[in-house]
């Protein structure tokens, strides 16, 4: 019996729509155990079809991407709009001071990276992986970026 390897919800980027939707799905399956139908109760809809229907079409009201991101405990929706678009999602920085694991993570993050952009100059193939590592990248620097900014001035942590 060979157990799934879990997945490092943190470097995921979704591909499309289609792909942010069932992530979130699976985040909210495998991280809160919740079913399609519990998803769609929290979201307020009297049928758990619905979500099956955007999940195959890949449309979903606007107003309810919130609402389905806040059920299944991740925003792979608005992160995948976001980088469609040309833009960069970035968590706003609250000024904390480093860890070690922190610096760590960085490091980890930036040689994954280079690895794939080396790999795919060396032989240019399907550029999805290199691009959503590129994109987790840029906004986990930006992230570091606003935390530096923000160090003068630390938010209270609540």
């Amino acid at each position: 019996m060979s157990s799934k390897p879990t997945r490092n919800w943190k470097r995921l980027q979704p591909t499309s729509l289609r792909n942010a939707l069932e992530l979130c799905k699976d985040h909210g399956r495998e991280k809160l155990n919740k079913s399609v139908e519990k998803i769609a109760e929290e979201m307020g809809l009297t049928d758990h079809w619905t979500l099956y229907k955007w999940f195959q079409t890949g449309r979903i009201p606007a107003n309810l991407i919130r609402p389905y991101e806040v059920a299944c405990g991740i925003d792979f929706v608005t992160r995948w709009i976001a980088a469609s678009s040309g833009r960069l999602l970035v968590d706003v920085a609250t000024g904390r001071n480093l860890t070690p694991a922190d610096i760590a993570e960085m490091h980890e993050h930036f040689g994954g990276t280079v690895k794939l952009l080396s790999a795919f100059y060396a032989r240019p193939g399907d550029p999805a992986e290199t691009l959503a590592a590129l994109t987790k990248h840029m906004e986990h620097m930006a992230w570091h970026r606003s935390n530096v900014v923000q160090h003068a001035n630390p938010q209270l942590e609540l």
